[in-house]
């Protein structure tokens, strides 16, 4: 009976387990269609305003700008690394930190020479662990993405950028794909060059995934083509100094946003896994109690048939 009890006992708790994480997966559904619909609705806007930038850019000389040319007074490199604050989200933060991991060892980077800029508590406590300067770290940003979190996190690598005291800025983030898929992505996003700017536009909308058919359906003008002469006022020069700065702070926007919506995508994923394993455990424990229980019965119904041929 002690046997029978155990096994009672484990098949309840997995039960219980089933419940919860169906319930955690019910919420990151709703949490990832909202996150996937919001990512998904500014990859036009962004698409837009990097075009215009990588047009004015192509025009008129913008090495004067800080964000474009300025001497770094260190060798520093900087990297905005985008993580979630919480676990159960699969492979998310480890592969986005082991992206982090090769581009150091591909570049021979030392903690001397590398600076963090830590979004999600997960990356904050990577560069903690291994000894990395962090110059600012961030934890529970919206899902939604608030203007204020990103203007305040655009500021701080901005200032990095034109005080020269970074020499290049990177941003390490997961790039949503698909529900099923998720990719990490390092991408240099200071100081700006046309190529740069070419391949944030070109990264907004995936090569693969139920979502790169936008790139299809949005033309010639996805890639960046159309028509290259623009009406500016006052003149380009001013345009493109009110401007520029923007593209640094759309590139963080969407960074934040497709992390987000790969963070619910990989949860909801991982706790219909883990749901699926527990109806599957409590399930082979419900067989192994019945059969414990058979045999049970059955032994005591021997010993009945005994005890009655004994006393004949």
């Amino acid at each position: 009976m002690a046997n029978l009890k155990s096994i009672k006992s484990k098949i309840l708790s997995y039960k219980k387990t089933g419940t919860v994480t169906h319930a955690m997966e019910a919420v990151s559904a709703v949490k990832m269609r909202k996150s996937q619909g919001r990512a998904l609705s500014t990859r036009a806007y962004a698409r837009a305003a990097l075009r215009i930038l990588s047009h004015i850019a192509g025009s008129i000389d913008v090495q004067r700008h800080p964000l474009v040319h300025k001497d770094p007074s260190k060798d520093i490199t900087c990297i905005v690394l985008v993580t979630s604050d919480k676990g159960l989200a699969g492979s998310l933060n480890a592969a986005v930190i082991r992206k982090v991991l090769e581009f150091i060892k591909e570049h021979n980077l030392s903690p001397k020479t590398l600076e963090f800029i830590c979004l999600g508590r997960r990356g904050y406590e990577f560069a903690q662990r291994n000894g990395y300067r962090v110059l600012h770290h961030m934890t529970n940003i919206t899902d939604g993405v608030s203007e204020l979190e990103v203007r305040d996190i655009t500021g701080r690598i901005t200032e990095l950028q034109t005080s020269g005291d970074a020499r290049k800025v990177y941003m390490a983030y997961t790039n949503f794909c698909s529900t099923f898929e998720q990719e990490p992505i390092m991408r240099q996003i200071l100081p700006l060059r046309r190529q740069i700017i070419q391949e944030i536009v070109d990264g907004i909308v995936p090569e693969k995934g139920k979502y790169a058919a936008i790139a299809t359906r949005e033309g010639k003008h996805a890639n960046g083509e159309g028509p290259a002469a623009y009406t500016m006022e006052p003149d380009a020069a001013s345009v493109l100094a009110e401007v520029l700065p923007k593209l640094a702070n759309v590139a963080v926007f969407h960074a934040l946003l497709e992390t987000k919506a790969s963070e619910h995508s990989a949860r909801m994923v991982a706790m219909k896994s883990a749901t699926d394993k527990a109806k599957e455990m409590a399930s082979s424990l419900t067989r192994t109690f019945n059969k414990v229980r058979q045999a049970s019965i059955t032994r005591e119904v021997s010993e009945i048939t005994s005890g009655i041929e004994a006393m004949k």
